[in-house]
Order: structure tokens, then C-alpha cells, then sequence
């Protein structure tokens, strides 16, 4: 008799995603959004099959997209057997109910999408606890589409409400666990709130940017240490903090978890005690990808970000990364003009207008003693500001 054997594997998810594009977006800007969203998509695990997009005035109340777009999407994924469908926005509960209920697939938005990389990539207390936290006020409002199956049950005596008592009793379950959940939150920052005191004689520096821009890279090359870094979407996620000496002056740096957009409302509020050290941080180095085709969009989503956390009045220092892998056709507007190089840009208002500026490459260290030597003139004026008679530094 043969032995059989068996795919032990875990089969990659294939998943189609679908966005709006709406008066106040172009084709160019929902394609970027929808390349994202791959990405995040790559980051979770799964490969991206096809996008289908359509223009509206604002997203269809019960179907997100139109009933005739959604038979387009049913059609493709009955065909193609793909395993899931995400969609660019967040979902209203009756609207996942009903797309769940046309395309019988499974149905993700980028909430959920970016709550599951978030979950996958928690390692400490806090982070863990923020990412269920913030999971369980997600599925709060949708805790009806889990039981959906009783509502096929016949009324009439002995048959009422089941499953209306058992959503209560789960809601209720869910109540209880987020207040514990913010209980041991508030236990947790307040230790780090003594950690923190603890600290604070030296001065610090915190990184800041949308995700992967290589934050955590710059993090390794100025501490010299092992900070976990790879080209996938919210590579860190719990807060680092080093300490670092340039010259003659020490000072802590900080590594925080990447911003990007449409970040989800409950998201940011569970993670806004790890980005307290953003809040709390003397001077922020805010790291742009030169390379990425939107970069000045990203700038803005960060800014938003950090006006949001009451931190976008502090020192900044910008740092455009990833010199290396800049082509200036990507950033060509007119395609009559001469392509923008990396000269323009650094004789341009951005350069200027988010100055002090600086151009580096983090993984070639191109310009990094620059960066260096402008780094130390900063953390150095207010060392001496906060600290004028020390004589480290005389």
C-alpha cells in the first residue's frame, strides 16, 4: 500500500480589493490608495488578484458599490475561487452584512486589515492589549452578523429571540473585557510614565513618518543596535528606545509605529499612550521616502497625525531616505518637462519650507555623517539650554 502524503502548508489567501473613487478623488490618487492597500494586503499574508474600482458620488449606503458592480465582483470571485474581498474604507455593519451575503466570501475593510497586522505583529504587554482593545470596539457594532443564521429560524411559541439574548449576553461579555482591557492600559502606562520620568534628564529624540520609510533602519545606524526592520508595512510596532551618543553628548532616540492614512479612529486612540513618547520628545526626526511617488502626501497624512497628538509645534528635523532608489520619472507631473531630480527637490520648497532638511540614504549611508553632525548640533543646543553649566560639554 502507498504512503500518502499531505500539504502540511498554509495556503497563501487570494483576495480581490475593491475602492470608491469620489468627486474629491482622482483615478491617480484611488490607484495609490488601492496599491496600499496591496501592500497591506502582502504585509497580512495574502496576494492580491485584481482591483476593481468605481466612481460615485459617495459609497452606496447598503452595498458600498453598486449592485451592478457587485455582481461584477461576485462573477469574478466565483470563477477565480478567490478566498476574500477587501474593501478600502471602513464598513457600516449592515453594509458587511450585505456584501457577505451577495459574494459568500469572506469580507475584510482596511480596518479590519490593518487590526489583523497589528495583531500579528503585538509582542509586548501593551501592545497586545492595545491591539485587543482596539479589535473588540471594532467587532462591538457588527456582533449582529455573527448570528445571522438564527434569523431563519420560524417565529412563534418557544421560538422567540434566542439569538437576540445570546448578542446580548456577548455584548455584554465584550463591554466587560474592553473596561478591563483600558484598566490594565492605564496600569501600564503608569509605569511607563515612571520609566519615562526616569529619563528624564537626558534629551529625546523620537522618529516619526509614515510606514516604511525606514525609520527603524535610521534607528539601527545611529544606536548600533538590532531594532527589527523589513520592507513591509508597521515592521515596529511596539515604541524602542536607545540610547545614543554623538560626540560628547548622549541623548535617548525613540522608534515609533509608522502612521499611514484613513488609520482607524479606535486605532489611534488605543495606541495614543505608545505614542506618548512622540509627545513627550524634545526634537522629532521625521523620515520621508523621497522615493515614493506621493511623498508629499504622506508628509501631509503625518502632520495630520502629529497635529492630532498636540506634537506638530516641536523641533523637526526632516530626513528624505532612500536617495538610492529615487527615479525621477516616477515624480514627473508633466510628462513635456524635463524629470524632477533629486537636485530639484533639494533646491526646491520642500527642501526648504521643511527645513532643516536632509538627504540620505539609510541603507547605502549616503550623507549619514550629515545627518550626523546636524543631528548633534540640535540635541546640543538644548542640552545646553536645559543644562548650561554642564561640563560635558566644555
Amino acid at each position: 500500500m502507498r504512503q500518502k502524503f499531505y500539504d502540511t502548508a498554509v495556503k497563501q489567501e487570494r483576495a480581490v480589493l475593491v475602492g470608491v473613487i469620489t468627486p474629491n478623488e482622482t483615478e491617480a490618487q484611488e490607484k495609490e490608495y488601492l496599491e496600499e492597500l496591496e501592500f497591506l494586503v502582502m504585509t497580512a499574508g495574502g496576494k492580491t488578484e485584481k482591483a476593481f474600482t468605481q466612481k460615485l458620488q459617495r459609497p452606496e449606503r447598503a452595498t458600498f458599490v453598486g449592485t451592478g458592480k457587485l455582481e461584477e465582483i461576485r462573477d469574478y470571485v466565483k470563477s477565480e475561487e478567490i478566498d476574500m474581498v477587501v474593501f478600502d474604507d471602513e464598513l457600516s455593519p449592515s453594509q458587511l452584512r450585505n456584501i457577505e451575503n451577495e459574494l459568500q466570501v469572506k469580507i475584510l475593510d482596511r480596518s479590519n486589515l490593518i487590526l489583523d497586522i497589528f495583531a500579528g505583529r503585538a509582542q509586548t504587554a501593551q501592545a497586545k492589549t492595545q491591539v485587543e482593545l482596539a479589535q473588540l470596539q471594532y467587532l462591538l457594532p457588527r456582533l449582529t452578523r455573527l448570528w445571522t443564521h438564527l434569523e431563519r429560524q420560524k417565529g412563534g411559541i418557544g421560538m422567540r429571540g434566542p439569538g437576540e439574548s445570546q448578542i446580548e449576553t456577548d455584548r455584554r461579555l465584550i463591554l466587560n473585557k474592553i473596561s478591563l482591557l483600558k484598566e490594565r492600559l492605564k496600569l501600564i502606562d503608569r509605569q511607563n510614565e515612571t520609566q519615562r520620568k526616569n529619563r528624564q534628564q537626558l534629551i529625546r529624540v523620537a522618529l516619526v513618518g509614515y510606514t516604511n520609510v525606514g525609520k527603524s533602519t535610521i534607528m539601527n545606524m545611529l544606536s548600533k543596535s538590532e531594532v527589527f526592520a523589513e520592507n513591509k508595512l508597521f515592521a515596529t510596532l511596539d515604541t524602542t528606545v536607545r540610547k545614543v551618543v554623538i560626540e560628547n553628548v548622549p541623548f535617548l532616540l525613540s522608534d515609533t509605529v509608522g502612521f499611514i492614512r484613513k488609520l482607524p479612529h479606535h486605532l489611534v486612540e488605543c495606541f495614543k499612550s505608545t505614542l506618548d513618547e512622540v509627545r513627550e520628545a524634545d526634537i522629532l526626526i521625521h523620515v520621508v521616502d523621497v522615493s515614493h511617488p506621493n511623498f508629499e502626501d504622506q508628509i501631509h497624512t503625518v502632520n495630520e497625525t502629529l497635529k492630532d497628538l498636540g506634537a506638530i509645534d516641536k523641533t523637526m528635523i526632516t530626513v528624505f531616505n532612500k536617495i538610492d532608489t529615487f527615479k525621477p520619472e516616477d515624480h514627473n507631473i508633466n510628462t513635456e518637462q524635463e524629470p524632477i531630480t533629486l537636485d530639484d527637490f533639494r533646491h526646491s520648497w520642500m527642501a526648504k519650507n521643511n527645513s532643516p532638511a536632509i538627504f540620505i540614504s539609510a541603507t547605502q549611508k549616503e550623507n549619514v555623517e550629515e545627518f550626523r553632525n546636524l543631528l548633534y548640533k540640535y540635541v546640543k543646543d538644548v542640552h545646553t539650554a536645559r543644562y548650561p553649566y554642564d561640563n560635558l560639554l566644555y
